[in-house]
């Protein structure tokens, strides 16, 4: 079974800002970049996607623009629960709280967020569930860096703890076989 996993484009947070499950908009124009993520999926294919904005606006372009019927969101594909760090700056959260993230993000859960873990069991479970039956249409993803590298990680064995071996950049699209 073709996958195909998309990763949102770039959003209008500045850099360095930590906006995990926030439901920030996408930044504009992206027209173009829009229509070089199409340019890369099946036509006639099913359609799953985060419900944060970032992602439903460019489900909504592949659904548009390629011959599928239905977009089905899905709560399991968020990028990962900053909790209290959401819409922070990287460099204004104290060391007490990120050094043991950053030292073990698997396990590690932010201060009233998740755990890499977390997102990684959310991910796989969706997977389990959704992706196990034969599909005869291609499946496309629209989803978030987090998200992707944990499906990445689930399909290659790769340990959790690699995860960010595998660059996973906005507007991306990287097809994996089932």
């Amino acid at each position: 079974m073709e996958v195909y996993l998309v990763r949102h484009t770039e959003t209008v947070c500045e850099k360095g800002i930590c906006y995990g499950q926030s439901d920030v908009e996408i930044l504009e124009p992206y027209d173009t970049v829009f229509q070089s993520v199409l340019n890369q999926l099946p036509k006639d294919a099913k359609l799953y996607s985060s419900p944060l904005r970032r992602c439903v606006a460019l489900a909504r372009y592949i659904k548009d623009n390629l011959e599928i019927d239905t977009m089905h969101q899905d709560s399991r594909l968020l990028e990962m629960n900053f909790g209290d760090w959401e819409m922070k700056n990287w460099d204004v959260i104290e060391p007490e709280d990120l050094n043991p993230w950053m030292s073990d993000f698997v396990n590690v859960r932010v201060p009233n967020g998740e755990s890499f873990t977390d997102l990684h069991l959310r991910v796989s479970d969706f997977m389990q569930n959704e992706l196990q039956t034969i599909h005869s249409k291609p499946i496309i993803i629209v989803a978030h860096a987090g998200v992707i590298r944990s499906f990445l990680c689930k399909i290659s064995d790769l340990p959790l703890k690699d995860a960010f071996q595998n660059k996973v950049d906005f507007g991306a699209v990287i097809k994996i076989e089932l």
